[in-house]
């Protein structure tokens, strides 16, 4: 492990994010944990910064290759590749479920009352599906995105 004073650099950083991802799908951290522990990840700046965000997962043979050394491992794109695959379908799937929750609110009071009540969920299911619509397809149509990496 180098020393944590020494800076990071993005491939360590991608490393990282590929353990946690993996850490989620494994059911070892939840989606809010690894939201935050990411944001981290991608604000470090030390190797001392990233060893944390680690430390309480366990070293799998697959983990202990993409935990940050000064190289990306060759595995690491695979596994980071997979695991935000799955956190993007666990973003959109708390967006689903939220849009289903304010649609019933708000058909159970338009039924209540007997009449059509103003759609308030449009201003929680609109914005917040825009934004990661914007995100999966920034993400894909941008060099290097999703689409363009080749996994055999």
């Amino acid at each position: 492990m180098p020393e944590p004073h020494l800076r990071a650099a993005d491939a360590d950083r991608t490393a990282v994010a590929a353990v946690l991802g993996q850490a989620m799908s494994e059911g070892r951290l939840t989606v809010a944990e690894y939201d935050e522990r990411l944001a981290q990840v991608y604000a470090a700046r030390t190797f001392g910064e990233l060893t944390p965000l680690t430390a309480d997962l366990p070293r799998t043979a697959g983990a202990s290759a993409a935990r940050p050394t000064g190289a990306l491992a060759e595995t690491a794109p695979a596994a980071a590749c997979e695991g935000s695959a799955r956190a993007l379908w666990a973003v959109w799937g708390s967006w689903a479920s939220t849009a289903l929750i304010v649609l019933a609110v708000w058909a159970v009071s338009c039924v209540a009352t007997g009449e059509l009540r103003y759609f308030w969920p449009f201003w929680v299911i609109a914005p917040w599906g825009a934004m990661l619509a914007f995100g999966t397809l920034g993400d894909r149509l941008r060099p290097g995105g999703r689409d363009d990496r080749r996994l055999t």
